[in-house]
Order: C-alpha cells, then sequence, then structure tokens
C-alpha cells in the first residue's frame, strides 16, 4: 500500500519555537525553530518513508471561517517577532530539501491536509498526519492516521478514543462543545473535555444533545441551554474540509504528483552555513566536538520531537539488523564462545529482561553483536521453551562476561544485576553508552531509544515497543523468538554504533575523559555493590510509627473539619478549595491558578502564603506532611522488604541529575524529610544487624569550601584555614562585629546570605527567606560582596562564562549544559544564570562524593572487611560496620574522604555511628 504523509508546517512553527532554548548565531540571530524545524522533518521521513508528501501552511489573509464568524481568531497575538524572521528561512529550507510545499490562499492548512487526506484514501494509500493539533483527530479512519512526533507515537481510532473520550466521527461533536480559546470559537461555558465526552457518549452526537437539552440537569444544563443558539456556528468553524478546490496548486488534483524533488544540495551547503547548522570542517577532520557556543547545534536541549540534534557529518551506516544467529543449545553456546574469545574488538551486547528493579531482573535472551555477526541467545524459562538454562549460559559464557575481554552495552548496572541474579558476573570495567551520552550531554535522556534517534538517526525499538504497556503489556516469554531476537539484534548493533562515536568524542577532551574513566565508571560498581548490599530496616518500628502518624492525621482531621465549621474530606484539593475561598471567604492569593475542575489550586505554594494569616491553611500543610511521611515511608518501607535477603534495595539513579548528583528511587532513601521529629524518627528504623553498628561519613559545608576554592576568596580561605564557623565569621564581616560578639540571629542571616548565593539568590529572594526588606537584602548582599570580593569576581565571571560557551564546568571537568542561558525570555535566562553560578559548586560536591566512594569501596575490599556500604545521601556515606572493625573504620573513613581531592581548602569528614542512621548523627 502506497503512504502519503502531510505535514502541519503551521503547527510545527510554533512548536519548534516553544520546544527549543533561544538558540542563536554568533551574530545574535534566532535560529532555535529553524533548527527543530529541520530535525522533525528528517525524523518523520525517516520513520514513515512516504511515497508521497507535503508539508502544508497557512496562507496570509482570511479563510472561510472569517465569514461564517468575524471573531475568529481574533484574539490571537501576533506571532512573536523571533519567530517570524525564521518563517521564511524555514520556507526555503523545506523547499530546497524537495518537500512538496503547500500553501493555499483563503484556504487553511487544515482543510488542506484534510482534502488530501481524503483523496489519498480514496485512492487506497495510507495516510500520516504529522501535527500536534487535536483537531485533526477528526480525519482518522481505518488508512488516516496521526503521528504525534513529541511522543513518536501513531494513533489510529482506537488511541483517538482513548485519548479523548471519542471516536474520530465524533470528535467534530466533541469540539463543538468545548469550543476552541486559540480560535476564539466559544462552547459551551464550563463544558471541559470530561463533560464534552461524557454528553457525547451518553446522548449520541451533538443534534441528539441540542434535542435533549432539558434533560442536562443543574447549571451545566443551564450553560447548555445559554450555549445551544451558537453551537451550529462552532461546529462549522471546527469542521476541517476535506472537498477544497486545490486544483490550482496540486497538479491535476492528485495527491499522488506530490513526490519528493531531488534536493538542492548547493542552496542547502549555503543556507546550513548561513545558519550555523553545521560543525566546522576542521572540527570534524579532527574529530572533535568545537568549542560549544549558544549559537551552535551542539547545545543539545529539550528532546522536541524526539530531538535529533546536528552531529558530525561523517555519520555511521544505519542499523541494519542482519541475520540472526540462533544459539539455543550447548553446541552452539560454546561455538559463541569460542568467536568470543577470538574476538579483537568490543563486543556489544544487550539483555531481554521484563520491566523490573535490578535485584528482581530475570534474563530472558541474550543479543550479541560481533564484528559482522549478531546473535541471540534465549534463556528457558519452562520447560515447553527452547533455549539454554541459566546454568548452561554460566557455564558456557560466564568466564567471558566476567573477563577482561573488550565489551559494550546500555545501563550496564542493571545488566549487572540480571547476570548476577543467574550467576554471571559482569566485568566492572564493561563500556556503557548511557555514561558516556551522560557525560558528554547531562541534560539530554539517555535510554537507548533516545540515544540511537539523536547520533544515529535510527528509530531502534524501546522494550515498551516490544512488550506494550499497561493492562496489555506482556512478558518477555510470550514474545515470538524471532521477533526478540530481532528486537535485540537491532538494539545490540545500535549499541555498537554509539560506541563509536560517543567514545570518540569523550577521549577528545581530557576532561569528559577523566570523568568517564576515574568517576563514573568506578561509581557504577560501587552503585552496584550498594544495591546488592541493601540495608536492614525495623519493621515493626516502622508499624509503630505508622500507627502513632495515623492517630495523629485523624487527630488533625477533624481540627481541620472544626476549624471550616463542616465535615469535608481534607485530602480532596477540590473541596478544600471549596472550602478556603467559598465557605470561609478568604481571599485568593494573588497570580493562583484554577484547576480543570474549576476551583482554585490549592497547592504548597498557595497555602503556605494562606499560613501565613488563616490557621486551617497551616493545619492542612501539617496534615499533608504526616499523610505523605506515613504513606511514603512508614506504610511502605516494609513492603518494600526483598525477601530473599530481608532488606530493602534502593535504586540509585546514576544518569538522573544534571550536575552529576545521585538519585535515589524504589524507595527514594534521599529525601526522607529530617528538620523534623517524625522524619528522624524514620531514620531510626534504618539499624544494622545484632554484633554492627550504623556509621555515617559526611563532608562539612562542603559547597561553602568549594566556592572557596573557585573563586579564590581571601577571606574565605583564611576562614577556612584558620578553622572558623564560617557563618560566624561572615556575620562577622557583614555586620562588623568582633567574631565573639555575633548573636545568633546574625549568625541565622548569615547562614542564609552564604547558602543563598551558593543558589544565587537574588536581594528579594533573601528579603522573603529573612522577612526583612528588599533594600536590607541589598545592603547585606552589598556588604557580604565588599568583604568577599573574590565571590562576586566569581559570579560575574561564571555568567560571562556561560553566556560565552553555553556550559560551565567543575573542578574536575564535568561539562554543565545551560541550554536557556541565551532565552529571550527575562525569567528563564535569570534561572539559567543562577544555575551557572550554582551548578560547578553542586557538581564538584558530586564529583567529590563519587570519588570518596570510590575510595572507601576499594579500601574495604582491599583490607577485606566485612563492613559494608549500604546508602549514599547528598554529602553523607552510611555503612554499616562490625564492631570488631569500628575503631578501624572510624579512623580511616575522615582520612579516605579527605584525600580524595586536594582543593584550596581543607576537605573535613565528620564521622558518627550508633545502634540506627540517625543515632549516628
Amino acid at each position: 500500500m502506497k503512504t502519503v504523509l502531510l505535514v502541519d508546517g503551521s503547527n510545527f512553527l510554533y512548536r519548534a519555537f516553544h520546544g527549543l532554548p533561544d538558540l542563536r548565531t554568533s551574530a545574535g540571530e534566532p535560529t532555535g525553530a529553524i533548527k527543530g524545524f529541520a530535525n522533525m522533518l528528517k525524523m518523520i521521513r525517516s520513520m514513515i518513508k512516504p511515497d508521497f508528501a507535503a508539508c502544508v501552511f497557512d496562507a496570509h489573509g482570511g479563510t472561510f471561517r472569517d465569514q461564517i464568524y468575524s471573531q475568529y481568531k481574533a484574539n490571537r497575538p501576533p506571532m512573536p517577532e523571533d519567530l517570524a524572521s525564521q518563517v521564511e528561512p524555514i520556507f526555503s529550507m523545506v523547499k530546497a530539501q524537495g518537500w512538496p510545499f503547500l500553501q493555499v490562499p483563503g484556504i487553511e492548512a487544515d482543510d488542506v491536509i484534510g482534502t488530501l487526506a481524503k483523496q489519498a484514501e480514496e485512492k487506497g494509500f495510507k495516510v500520516y498526519i504529522a501535527t500536534g493539533d487535536k483537531d485533526m483527530s477528526q480525519l482518522v479512519t481505518d488508512n488516516v492516521f496521526i503521528l504525534n512526533t513529541m511522543t513518536r507515537q501513531i494513533l489510529n481510532a482506537e488511541a483517538v478514543k482513548e485519548k479523548y473520550g471519542v471516536a474520530p466521527d465524533k470528535i467534530i461533536d466533541y469540539l463543538s462543545l468545548m469550543g476552541d480559546a486559540v480560535d476564539n470559537v466559544p462552547g459551551i461555558t464550563k463544558c471541559g473535555p470530561k463533560t464534552a465526552a461524557k454528553w457525547v457518549n451518553e446522548f449520541g452526537g451533538l443534534d441528539e444533545i441540542v434535542k435533549r437539552a432539558d434533560e442536562v440537569k443543574g447549571k451545566a444544563g443551564e450553560y447548555l441551554r445559554e450555549g445551544l443558539a451558537f453551537l451550529p456556528t462552532a461546529k462549522a468553524l471546527v469542521t476541517i474540509k476535506t472537498d477544497a478546490d486545490l486544483s490550482q496548486y496540486v497538479e491535476q488534483s492528485d495527491v499522488s504528483t506530490l513526490t519528493f524533488k531531488e534536493e538542492d544540495s548547493a542552496f542547502l551547503t549555503d543556507f546550513y552555513a548561513r545558519w550555523e547548522m553545521q560543525q566546522s570542517k576542521k572540527a570534524v577532520q579532527k574529530k572533535i566536538a568545537p568549542k560549544a557556543k549558544t549559537s551552535s547545534e551542539d547545545i543539545r536541549t529539550a528532546d522536541l520531537f524526539a530531538g535529533i540534534p546536528a552531529e558530525p557529518e561523517q555519520r555511521p551506516e544505519p542499523v541494519e539488523t542482519k541475520q540472526v544467529q540462533i544459539i539455543d543449545s550447548v553446541d552452539a553456546l560454546n561455538s559463541l564462545r569460542e568467536k568470543l574469545d577470538n574476538c579483537p574488538g568490543p563486543v556489544s551486547f544487550t539483555l531481554l529482561c521484563d520491566p523490573t528493579d535490578g535485584m528482581h531482573a530475570t534474563v530472558t535472551g541474550i543479543g550479541l553483536a560481533l564484528t559482522n555477526e549478531t546473535f541471540y541467545v534465549p534463556v528457558k524459562r519452562d520447560a515447553a521453551q527452547s533455549g539454554v538454562t541459566d546454568q548452561e549460559l554460566q557455564n558456557g559464557l560466564g568466564a567471558w562476561f566476567a573477563s577482561d575481554s573488550p565489551k559494550v552495552s546500555a545501563e550496564c548496572k542493571y545488566a549487572r544485576h540480571a547476570l548476577a541474579n543467574m550467576g554471571i558476573e559482569l566485568n566492572a570495567r564493561t563500556e556503557d553508552v548511557t555514561l558516556l551520552s551522560y557525560v558528554i550531554e547531562a541534560h539530554m535522556k539517555h535510554d537507548l531509544a533516545n540515544l540511537s534517534l539523536r547520533w544515529l538517526k535510527e528509530d531502534v525499538p524501546s522494550l515498551e515497543d516490544l512488550i506494550g504497556k499497561g493492562a496489555k503489556q506482556i512478558s518477555c516469554t510470550q514474545v515470538p523468538m524471532d521477533e526478540a531476537a530481532r528486537f535485540c539484534a537491532t538494539r545490540t548493533l545500535a549499541i555498537g554504533k554509539l560506541f563509536e562515536i560517543l567514545r570518540e568524542r569523550v577521549n577528545a577532551d581530557i576532561g569528559l575523559k577523566s570523568i568517564y574513566e576515574t568517576v563514573e565508571l568506578p561509581t557504577q560498581n560501587v552503585l552496584f555493590i550498594m544495591e546488592r548490599n541493601g540495608v536492614l530496616i525495623d519493621s515493626m518500628r516502622l508499624g509503630a510509627q505508622s500507627d502513632a502518624l495515623g492517630d495523629e492525621i485523624v487527630r488533625l482531621e477533624d481540627k481541620c473539619c472544626e476549624m471550616a465549621g463542616e465535615r469535608f474530606n481534607v485530602a480532596s484539593p477540590k473541596q478544600l478549595s471549596h472550602i478556603l475561598f467559598d465557605v470561609l471567604q478568604i481571599p485568593v492569593p494573588p497570580k493562583t491558578k484554577k484547576t480543570a475542575t474549576g476551583g482554585y489550586s490549592t497547592n504548597e505554594d498557595v497555602l503556605q502564603q494562606l499560613a501565613l494569616d488563616y490557621p486551617l491553611p497551616k493545619a492542612i500543610l501539617e496534615y499533608r506532611r504526616l499523610s505523605k511521611l506515613k504513606s511514603t515511608y512508614t506504610d511502605k518501607l516494609p513492603m518494600m522488604v526483598f525477601a530473599k535477603t530481608g532488606r530493602v534495595h534502593t535504586t540509585f539513579g546514576q544518569t538522573t541529575a544534571v550536575t552529576g548528583r545521585l538519585a535515589s528511587s524504589d524507595p527514594n532513601l534521599q529525601n526522607i524529610p529530617v528538620r523534623t521529629g517524625e522524619g528522624r524518627r524514620v531514620r531510626e528504623a534504618f539499624v544494622a544487624p545484632t554484633g554492627s553498628v550504623i556509621v555515617s561519613a559526611d563532608y562539612s559545608q562542603i559547597e561553602l569550601r568549594i566556592m572557596a576554592h573557585l573563586s579564590g576568596d581571601a577571606g574565605l580561605l583564611d576562614a577556612f584555614h584558620k578553622g572558623l564557623d564560617i557563618h560566624r565569621a561572615t556575620a562577622a564581616e557583614v555586620f562588623g562585629v568582633a567574631l565573639d560578639k555575633v548573636s545568633p540571629d546574625q549568625r541565622r542571616t548569615a547562614k542564609v546570605i552564604n547558602f543563598g548565593l551558593i543558589y544565587g539568590m537574588s536581594a528579594f529572594g533573601l528579603a522573603q527567606n529573612l522577612g526583612i526588606e528588599p533594600q536590607a537584602a541589598r545592603n547585606y548582599i552589598e556588604r557580604y560582596f565588599a568583604r568577599y570580593p573574590g565571590v562576586k569576581a566569581y559570579m560575574e565571571k561564571t555568567r560571562a562564562l556561560a553566556h560565552e560557551q553555553g556550559f560551565v564546568q567543575t573542578a574536575f571537568g564535568r561539562r554543565l549544559w545551560l541550554p536557556d542561558i541565551m532565552s529571550s525570555r527575562a525569567p528563564v535566562r535569570a534561572a539559567a544564570e543562577r544555575a551557572a553560578i550554582n551548578a560547578p559548586m553542586q557538581g564538584t560536591a558530586a564529583d567529590l562524593i563519587k570519588k570518596a566512594m570510590i575510595a572507601v569501596q576499594a579500601w574495604l575490599e582491599e583490607k577485606q572487611l566485612k563492613s559494608l556500604l549500604v546508602l549514599q545521601v547528598h554529602d553523607e556515606l552510611v555503612l554499616e560496620v562490625p564492631e570488631s572493625e569500628l575503631t578501624l573504620v572510624k579512623e580511616s573513613l575522615p582520612e579516605l574522604m579527605q584525600n580524595v581531592a586536594q582543593l584550596t581548602v581543607p576537605l573535613i569528614a565528620e564521622v558518627g555511628f550508633g545502634d540506627s542512621w540517625e543515632s549516628a548523627h
């Protein structure tokens, strides 16, 4: 069946403009929309591989809809100047790339697409409409589909109904009821998506709704009846034409004449150079990424259209899945082992496992790619399946996986868990394309599907593509072997190609190479060991805490209802909004948004503002805090104990934070609140087995020490070298008093200033934090910078450097990208500037704690101790230590942590111990 691709160009102009940051040429001209549009066109053409196509844009001037309703699109703001300047270049680029280009006066792009889609379907063609416009869903049929480029989903009729609640043939009725604020089409007052879908499904369509409007009760019915007169007009406005006259613009009015023309390569070469969309030839020849500037496409940003950044001109060949050899016997396994042993280059591999955490992962199959061959090893999970057993796999390939033989995969920590679960050790020096990507561009997504789109321009399937998701998800054991083999082979080949490119990029930058080889790869090994170790919890103690929290939560519910003067569901934001703003008539704070249900938001920010003056919001905040603590920790943690070990095993996210910090999930053990008694009691339940204790070691004031190191400020350096209380020393400088005369309030203010400036806090923010006038806050900051001029100079230099090159770096060479630093939107740009100041400190602190983890684990192994690293939380390491090793560990930990790097100020690590995590502090 022939395929037609229709691109809603006008829709994507805006999506490209708003989806990417404010990218500009070296001359300051905006280019984000041009680059985003170019990437989108490449991606959808490679996805669909159409026989016929058209890129359709709105033309200037009115259309028939303006005659139907004079206020149609009347409240649309003018196109932003920065986008308007990119429209003509985009048009010329589209045409030069050979796309059939359509812009029909008097007819909107939607109607052109609707007409072409119908013509194509009548010819028996399959049609894909690339758009983000929900109105287009009315065109979906058995052979017309919507291509959602943001998610790379293809919406058929079933998917449209699942998304909007109505079938495609009822979308017009659905839209008529809701109206369209963007196009200024009035709908029924307060009729949102849920109400519209409910009415359409209940009554069968717009005509029936109009006839039976009296059956709709309450206020909704009143609104419906008030709006009945405009419904026919609304329907005419939202209906996409499928019979527009395109005879002057489409040859012979035949969609099959819309074929791609040959690219104008000479024009495009000049065009890409003009808009700085290619890397310099010098950089390509050296195979080194050029020095990044915000005008370069090397700044890779939000995952626009599952974005594909510009890459080197020397691109690898497309990933092709060759004939996969199935290894389902011991003899075949032994033959494969010989090939692996004799393979000189790195072997790429991937595992097929059902989605679960590493400790529960079960391998269903293994894909391997050698130089010119791909293999799939199915693992037998029941007697009816063919394949090899865990033991056979261990005997056949166990030694190879554990060996130094070069190998590469993605998400190797997970792979190590999955293989360990079947008795196979994966060498800790296995290369990892996920970590390589993270080191190069931490702010991007690092899953294999996204990496392949960005770097290989290939649509490599994700696990969801293979097994589905939600209620329809199947187990990997249910996937036919040939599909599983193709899936693994495709991903394995992609890993090999990605490794060639990403390793070369990292090798070309000494800082990135050091971060990858001496920080991230060894850290991955330590995290695997820590996740495997797990941490012991006292479930009985947590149960008692849950009971106590439950009693307090019930007391708070009664107290809240008493304050409200009536019973209501305290956990319901909708009911709370009604109580606060309708019943109690509390004034709505400025800029408070309305929710989808029509009430005002009662999020934490709103309640904190109200809690300053009213008791009920304060009580609600306490209720929510305790409820979250109970549901997240005291109730949940005992249920997360792994039966095989009797411990809780968190998963550490190594590629989550752009600063290099680690994350913790399932359960998140880094966010246990410790500023309240209830939160600290949760840590009392983290215990050591009989005969052991918990040891906690953390860096003292690490980010302030890093600030002193990076800024080189003489005052800060002197204070740290003298071992002074840095907040007291700052207070003495800012308030002009002797150290021994600093009051507790002055020290508290200095502490807020110290940490606030690290996070780029403004005078307004400082004033809010301290509860003082903005002018007083400005005076404090001026005095601070007068006493610590090196800090001010560092901040100004860092801001300027961020604007110049688009990134900042840690003390160890980790690169931290700032895609919004050149944004034309002042608040966005200001936030990026604050991040530019803070990121080197947070990132350097992250590098230091990782180096400490590596050093401590190496020392434990060297000394053959039984002590275990069990947790890492921000700047703290938590160990489980036998009492017989306690003295040695207490003495050695500070020295190990303090000697991982030499800064211009001393690193100080403090150690405590006790029978629980809390008592170790």
